[in-house]
């Protein structure tokens, strides 16, 4: 077998990122259409950031946030244990030998930004951007 038929690099292989996307798809759709029998989540908006999956497609990590950011520790509770649920929801649209085992975290991205703006609205930062580098000058 060539060496150079599959990818070396440490990033997802194609396949992960096609099944991953489908996984979030699917968990979007569960979500919007209200498939999840559970009154405290299906009066929540749920949103599916990101979903990551090993690289056997046995364990995927799924990445929610509730709109607006409130109640978000409720809504991963209630996720945790619905999880086994969702996991025949998603696996029914999926031709995979194997259901992948469904993992849910918040995601912190929308944390991070807003901490990010914060920091470039700092007037100190603010200065040295707009400073000239000590560069140009040679």
């Amino acid at each position: 077998m060539c060496a150079k038929r599959f990818s070396q690099g440490s990033g997802p292989s194609q396949r992960q990122l096609r099944v991953a996307e489908v996984i979030r798809h699917r968990l979007a759709e569960v979500f919007a259409r209200g498939e999840l029998h559970d009154p405290e989540l299906s009066r929540v908006s749920i949103t599916v950031t990101e979903v990551t999956i090993t690289t056997d497609l046995r364990h995927a990590m799924v990445y929610v946030m509730p709109l607006g950011g409130e109640g978000a520790e409720e809504v991963l509770a209630g996720l945790k244990r619905h999880k086994a649920e969702l996991r025949h929801l998603v696996a029914r649209e999926m031709a995979l030998k194997h259901a992948p085992e469904l993992k849910f975290d918040l995601d912190g991205t929308f944390d991070r930004l807003e901490e990010a703006r914060r920091l470039f609205d700092d007037p100190r930062v603010k200065a040295d951007v707009a400073a000239p580098d000590e560069d140009d000058d040679a």
